[in-house]
């Protein structure tokens, strides 16, 4: 998975006021992104026993989601059906269906056929005939795909790592985090003030900047990585081009905030706000 996303945590997000105490901080990669967690709170000992789960959770997760790592997405797409999905791989189906009934089918994890003929020269035209999200089949026991089709979740997984990384984290009693997964999830503060993020288009070039308590934000560029000699990474599943060049959305779950910044690349505003009536946690950040 290539990084698609242009959210950077600006220099601020880490600079503490006056007496506060350090951090622990983690980096890594999750989910194919470069990944970073700031934590108030614990002492050092306790940090890197902290960081040891998060590590063996986020292990966990790419167990259910990786497209290049042997997982259960994987197996999915190469023999059509899993039986018995994880909760975690139902709860991520059941939201993209909300998602996609909320975007007008903008937001369609079918869409990895057309994805891998774009980026390999392959049938293009063949690949998109097998884009169709309402005939995935779901249910606890089994996850079935009618012949032909494939699943990612490049634009919800990483989100969804982000949330299950702040529940670990809250359940252990720290409520003063910020975690990077290439979406970002914000709990709390930053020593008594909002965590700042900035978010920045495919040059580099800052647009924005949010602060978050207690809030996710996701950023999504359909050019900031170019498949099949110049097409955008983030596709429609009808082949319609992207709308706009950087979408950011802010909700209460970075998973959420993921999706929607994912469609709303591919909508037009009127589209994007009655996709908003569905989720009206959600608000959007950055919209060019």
């Amino acid at each position: 998975m290539h990084r698609r996303r242009f959210l950077t945590i600006a220099a601020a997000a880490v600079a503490l006021p006056a007496r506060a105490a350090e951090p622990a901080i983690w980096t890594g990669r999750a989910m194919g992104a470069d990944a970073r967690i700031v934590l108030h709170g614990a002492s050092p000992a306790l940090a890197r026993q902290l960081f040891r789960r998060v590590e063996r959770e986020l292990i966990r997760i790419e167990g259910h989601f990786s497209l290049h790592t042997e997982s259960a997405l994987t197996r999915l797409n190469r023999d059509g059906r899993l039986s018995r999905p994880a909760p975690e791989m139902l709860e991520v189906l059941r939201l993209s269906d909300r998602v996609h009934r909320a975007t007008g089918g903008a937001f369609d994890p079918t869409v990895q056929p057309l994805w891998l003929a774009l980026a390999t020269g392959g049938d293009v035209a063949a690949a998109r005939r097998a884009v169709g999200w309402t005939r995935v089949r779901v249910s606890d026991d089994a996850i079935a795909l009618a012949p032909g089709m494939a699943l990612t979740f490049n634009g919800i997984a990483q989100g969804h790592a982000a949330d299950r990384i702040a529940a670990l984290l809250r359940a252990e009693g720290f409520g003063d985090v910020l975690i990077d997964m290439g979406e970002v999830m914000a709990l709390g503060t930053n020593g008594g003030r909002d965590w700042q993020a900035a978010i920045a288009a495919p040059d580099g070039m800052e647009v924005a900047r949010v602060g978050l308590a207690d809030r996710a934000l996701a950023t999504s560029s359909p050019l900031g990585t170019r498949i099949g000699g110049g097409a955008p990474h983030i596709l429609h599943p009808k082949g319609l081009p992207p709308r706009w060049s950087t979408v950011a959305v802010s909700a209460k779950d970075a998973a959420t905030a993921d999706a929607l910044s994912t469609a709303f690349c591919l909508m037009g505003r009127s589209a994007i706000d009655a996709a908003l009536a569905e989720f009206p946690d959600a608000r959007i950040k950055a919209l060019i």
